[in-house]
C-alpha cells in the first residue's frame, strides 16, 4: 500500500482479522451540518457501528495522507473550510496538504485501495436536475460501477434527478435494494420514489446478495433505508432552494450544501433533524450487513 494510505491501528487489525470494518465520509461532518454539529453526527456515527459489532472506519485527508480511521480530535478539523475531495481530488488533496473531506464518491476509491467492503451515509449523489441545460452527475456513481462495496444509504439526495439516476444505476450495473421496502427512498421522505428492483429483509440477505454481486465479478451495491422521519413538504422546499442557487450563482460542488443550509433554514430545523437521524441510522444498517457478512464468512 501506498505510504499516501495510512490505515489506523484499529482498522488495519480489523481487516487483516476479517472483522467488519464500516467506511464513513467526511463530507458531511465539514459540509454537511452547522457548524460543529457534523462532528457530533460523526461520532455517533461511529458509537452505532460499534454497538452493531463493528469497526468505523471515517476516512478524510489530513496532512498529506489519506487517512483511514481518525480520532475526535481529527474529525475537529473538518470544518467548512475544508477541500469537498472526490476520486479525482485525493491526490491534489494529499500532495497540497489540505484538509481533505472525502465525498462518497472519494471514499469509494479509498475503499477500493485498502480493502473496505462496507459504507454508511446519508444519501447518494447522482443526476442534477435540468441536466439538459447544465450536465451534471456525481463521480459518486462512477466509483460504485468500480467498487466492491455495499453502500447503505437513504436514496440518492433529493435535492437530484432522482428516476434519472435510478435509471443511470441500473445501466451501470449498480443493484438497488430496497431495505424492507418497495420503494425508493426519497432521503427527506421515506415514500414517493421510484420502485426498487429488488426488497431485503434481513442483513444477512443483504449481505448474501452482495456476496454473489461480488462473486461474479461485479461492484457496488446500493442498500436504501427509508428515514424513520419524513418532511413530506420537501420538493418545495427543494424547488425554491434550487431557484436561490441559481440566482447567487451557486454551480457545483457548492450546491449542495447551499441547498442544505438553505433547506435547513426554510423547514424550521426539520431537514436537519431528518438528516442527523438517517445518517446514524445508516451506519448502524452497514455494520448489521457487514457484520452479517463476516459470519457468513467464519462459517463457510
Amino acid at each position: 500500500m501506498s505510504e499516501t494510505v495510512r490505515v489506523s491501528e484499529e482498522v488495519g487489525a480489523a481487516l487483516t482479522d476479517g472483522r467488519p470494518v464500516v467506511a464513513l465520509e467526511t463530507t458531511l461532518v465539514a459540509h454537511g451540518f452547522p457548524s460543529g454539529e457534523g462532528v457530533a453526527v460523526a461520532v455517533e456515527s461511529e458509537r452505532r457501528v460499534r454497538t452493531a459489532g463493528g469497526v468505523p472506519a471515517t476516512i478524510g485527508v489530513l496532512d498529506g495522507q489519506i487517512r483511514v480511521g481518525l480520532a475526535e480530535r481529527e474529525l475537529e478539523r473538518f470544518d467548512a473550510s475544508a477541500r469537498k475531495v472526490g476520486p479525482r481530488d485525493l491526490a491534489a488533496a494529499a500532495v497540497q496538504h489540505a484538509v481533505g473531506a472525502t465525498t462518497v464518491g472519494g471514499t469509494l476509491a479509498v475503499c477500493r485501495s485498502v480493502g473496505i467492503r462496507f459504507l454508511g451515509t446519508g444519501g447518494l449523489g447522482g443526476v442534477h436536475r435540468r441536466f439538459a441545460a447544465r450536465p451534471d452527475v456525481s463521480a459518486d456513481l462512477g466509483e460504485l460501477a468500480r467498487t466492491p462495496v455495499l453502500v447503505a444509504c437513504s436514496g440518492v439526495k433529493s435535492l437530484l434527478d432522482v428516476p434519472a439516476t435510478v435509471e443511470l444505476l441500473e445501466a451501470l450495473g449498480v443493484p438497488l435494494l430496497g431495505w424492507r421496502t418497495d420503494t425508493l427512498p426519497l432521503f427527506y421522505r421515506a415514500q414517493g420514489g421510484p420502485p426498487v428492483p429488488t426488497r431485503v429483509e434481513t442483513a444477512d440477505e443483504a449481505a448474501s446478495l452482495a456476496r454473489v454481486h461480488w462473486d461474479l465479478g461485479r461492484a457496488g451495491v446500493v442498500l436504501a433505508q427509508p428515514p424513520l422521519d419524513s418532511v413530506e413538504d420537501v420538493e418545495a422546499l427543494i424547488e425554491r432552494a434550487l431557484a436561490a442557487a441559481d440566482a447567487a450563482g451557486v454551480t457545483g460542488g457548492a450546491v449542495t450544501p447551499f441547498v442544505l443550509a438553505h433547506l435547513h433554514r426554510e423547514s424550521g430545523g426539520r431537514t436537519l433533524e431528518v438528516n442527523r437521524r438517517l445518517v446514524v441510522e445508516n451506519a448502524g444498517l452497514a455494520a448489521a450487513v457487514a457484520v452479517a457478512d463476516a459470519d457468513a464468512d467464519r462459517g463457510r
